[in-house]
């Protein structure tokens, strides 16, 4: 039985009561009644839960597959059978107006390739237009089907709106156009029409007309304005993987590294981001920004680095290209609201499943939130509302919610896929639904948030999923034409170019507000919620495990942690701590990004180089290596260097120097000895003393290691040996013996000139003894004529008088 939910307003369509109608006329027609019969729509089906059949895509889709990719698939079988309906495959590569009016000529252009194995005569292209479809899960069915079913994909426009084809070769593609007035497309009423483009020929096989190939596409109609307008929102995601590494140049402007330049790329013409930006700038949609990408971009207006291939660094070149590209954001977020993520667009589900418990985890969360608005504030020069947490896929659970909100954000957007109707609604209810504790989730439509997944490069898979996006959006409005509703729109984080322009491309159909009116997503936040939708948050059981898999693990947790503690006791020591907090911060905002998931490998490494550049720079604050030391005597000054090779000053550390053996050797007064460390400039060193005392002689070690001040070790020790060497008792005698040699020799030379002296005042002032001036001098050997030499006394007979040195003593000489 075909839900009610499904269908505009509460009663079946008239095309509805006309295959009934039909049905029952036809009962003793079994087959053709089989073939006008409407396909059941699932039993238990809510209209407005977007729950849609499939597994996970490689981007993560909470168990959601956008319908024309599931069509997109099953052609691919298609062309594996190439038989019957199948034989053809039909391209649908343009369809404009995408939403025609009364007046309007559609165009409907692409490529026919016969896939079967024989020449295809007789053949024309022509369109077929079914009649309204009841309801959302119609569109998924018609865009999931793949043969052609006669009776549901309606009749052909015939006549002079077909494109002949003589013979088809096999293999051979031919392109085709069809142009035909909205007036032959008997379009009756309001709604969304199947529209079916079948080619239609014969073989040697089969000689008569049939259906050998169809593809299916849907026309949104109505022509004048809606009575009642659903209000959307679209959001506009400007978020990029992270591109700054931690390091930076040692220099006083800390010129950032880049790991490639692939975030150049992305601004470029042509680019992912420029492309964004540029299409953005011409649609009223809500920004939704990471403030990372703005300060990686802002980053590169200046001097910046760019890892090279070998390791080697080089200077990136594309300030250009950074700076127009800010300049125009600069001007396309003017007057507009923008959404700010926190910082580097922290996974919400990883924190919440595998990070909560890991100390600290929940303080980066809320520092990422903190510093969002203010840097997108700075750098665009706007005030962004920082209200928002946007969970992965949209995919909530409570510790998720409890996350999200743990930070300050009062709004979670969601995604109906996740947070699904239980209530039996005949319509899709409007975004924001209360979850208790003042907290509001705005949930996203999955259908419409998924419209534009996977490859969009191709005109097929564009256009198709262009008119089925503009399909469920008028079919929302449809469902219950007096009952206004607010639409949120949350695409893929980070849509391709090409995405970019599908969606582009939707959103401009809608501009002429016939039956959608844009709206900001505070508006949708704060609008007056459906009292019967559902506000009932998942359990954790619910939670998709294809999410899981690509979560954070706990051990990224616990690596960010210790990076933690290592900047903390850093920072301590550091006379300018702001150049090393704030790059270590972001860093770690960057490791718990959503952008890692399905890059666990990326992920890894980012870590382990944020860590290891964190500890090459705690490193460059260390002693100096001391060789052996050896020590003469009983005390000396030891020496101990501390280098520093930062850019700044370094301050508040204790270099520590401890004795293993201080019965031995003593440090200071004891044990060891401590003395504060200050160098005021970066590239210094400062050599300390330490004053020892040794008791006993051998070597001792000796240990030299620096403390912050709350007495945590920082860097590795310095050990070396303190070689002792005291005077042994042998060695003492001899130079006291010494010693009283020189005292002795001292006194005979005092003796020696004093009797010299005696001897000068006996002879008289005239120098002889009877007082003659002229008498000869003493020339006896030993003497000089003009001097008397203290050390060699007068008297040839050498002196072996000795001076007593008792009391008792006359100073008279005393012969032997």
């Amino acid at each position: 039985m075909a839900e009610a939910a499904d269908f505009p307003g509460t009663s079946p369509s008239p095309a509805r009561r006309w295959f009934r109608r039909t049905a029952t006329l036809l009962a003793g027609a079994p087959l053709l009644a089989g073939l006008l019969q409407m396909p059941a729509s699932p039993s238990v089906y809510a209209a407005g839960t977007g729950v849609l059949t499939g597994t996970a895509s490689a981007t993560g889709t909470v168990g959601a597959s956008s319908t024309h990719t599931g069509a997109a698939n099953a052609r691919t079988g298609a062309k594996a059978a190439a038989t019957g309906s199948r034989t053809v495959d039909v391209s649908l590569d343009a369809l404009t107006p995408s939403a025609p009016r009364e007046g309007d000529t559609v165009v409907v252009s692409g490529k026919i390739t016969n896939e079967g194995r024989q020449t295809i005569t007789d053949a024309h292209v022509g369109l077929l237009v079914g009649s309204a479809l009841g309801g959302r899960t119609d569109i998924d069915s018609a865009a999931k089907r793949t043969a052609y079913q006669p009776g549901l994909d309606g009749s052909e426009v015939g006549g002079k709106y077909v494109e002949k084809f003589s013979r088809l070769a096999p293999g051979v593609p031919y392109d085709f156009s069809i142009s035909v007035p909205v007036s032959a497309l008997r379009l009756t009423m309001d709604g969304v029409y199947q529209l079916g483009v079948t080619l239609t020929g014969q073989t040697a096989a089969q000689p008569f007309p049939q259906v050998l190939g169809i593809e299916r596409t849907f026309l949104p109609w109505q022509d004048g304005a809606a009575d009642t307008k659903t209000k959307t929102t679209y959001l506009w995601p400007l978020i990029s993987t992270t591109h700054l590494t931690s390091r930076s140049r040692s220099d006083e402007q800390q010129t950032p590294l880049f790991k490639d330049e692939s975030l150049a790329k992305e601004l470029q013409t042509g680019g992912r981001l420029q492309q964004l930006l540029t299409l953005g700038s011409q649609l009223d949609v809500t920004w939704v920004i990471d403030p990372d990408l703005l300060v990686s971009v802002d980053a590169m207006t200046t001097s910046y680095d760019v890892e090279g291939p070998d390791g080697t660094t080089i200077a990136g070149k594309h300030q250009a290209v950074a700076k127009q590209w800010l300049n125009q954001l600069h001007k396309a977020v003017e007057g507009k609201k923008v959404v700010a993520l926190p910082f580097a667009d922290p996974d919400l589900a990883s924190l919440a499943h595998n990070g909560r418990s890991v100390k600290g985890s929940l303080g980066h969360l809320k520092e990422a939130t903190e510093v969002s608005a203010q840097a997108v504030k700075d750098i665009l020069n706007v005030k962004p509302s920082s209200d928002f947490a946007w969970p992965t896929e949209g995919a909530i659970d409570p510790s998720v919610v409890d996350v999200a909100t743990s930070a300050g954000a009062h709004s979670v957007i969601a995604r109906s896929d996740s947070l699904r109707e239980t209530g039996g609604l005949l319509y899709t209810p409007s975004a924001a639904r209360p979850i208790g504790g003042g907290t509001t989730a705005v949930v996203a439509d999955a259908r419409l948030s998924t419209a534009f997944r996977g490859d969009m490069t191709g005109a097929e898979n564009s256009t198709l999923a262009v008119q089925e996006f503009l399909a469920q959006s008028l079919m929302i409005t449809l469902q219950d034409p007096d009952k206004q509703r607010s639409i949120v729109v949350a695409p893929q984080r980070m849509p391709s170019a090409s995405q970019a322009q599908t969606m582009a491309r939707a959103l401009a159909s809608l501009d002429d507000k016939r039956w959608s009116q844009p709206q900001t997503l505070a508006a949708a936040a704060k609008a007056e919620p459906d009292p019967d939708a559902t506000t009932q948050v998942p359990s954790a059981g619910a939670y998709p495990s294809s999410l899981r898999k690509q979560e954070l693990p706990r051990s990224a947790f616990e690596e960010i942690q210790n990076t933690q503690g290592k900047l903390d006791r850093f920072k301590q020591v550091l006379s300018e701590p702001d150049r090393v907090i704030t790059p270590f911060g972001r860093a770690m905002d960057r490791e718990m990004s959503t952008s890692w998931r399905g890059r666990p490998t990326d992920a890894l490494n980012f870590r382990k180089g944020v860590q290891g550049y964190l500890t090459s720079l705690i490193q460059q604050v260390k002693l100096i290596n001391k060789s052996d030391v050896k020590l003469s005597g009983r005390s000396a000054t030891i020496p101990v260097t501390v280098q520093n090779n930062l850019v700044q000053g370094v301050d508040h550390l204790v270099l520590r120097l401890t004795s293993t053996n201080p019965t031995r050797l003593k440090v200071g007064d004891g044990l060891y000895e401590e003395q504060a460390v200050r160098i005021t400039g970066g590239g210094h060193t400062q050599s300390v003393k330490f004053t020892t005392t040794a008791n006993a002689n051998g070597p001792v070690t000796v240990y030299a290691q620096l403390y912050t001040e709350d007495n945590e070790p920082y860097g590795e020790p310095v050990r070396f040996d303190v070689n002792v060497t005291e005077f042994t008792s042998t060695v003492m005698l001899v130079i006291g013996g010494g010693v009283l040699l020189l005292v002795l020799a001292g006194f005979r030379m005092y003796t020696q000139r004093k009797r010299a002296a005696r001897r000068q005042a006996e002879a008289g002032p005239d120098g002889g003894p009877d007082g003659d001036s002229d008498a000869t001098p003493d020339t006896s050997p030993g003497t000089d004529p003009g001097s008397a030499d203290p050390e060699q006394p007068s008297d040839p007979t050498p002196d072996t008088a000795v001076e007593s040195t008792e009391p008792s003593h006359t100073g008279e000489r005393v012969d032997r």
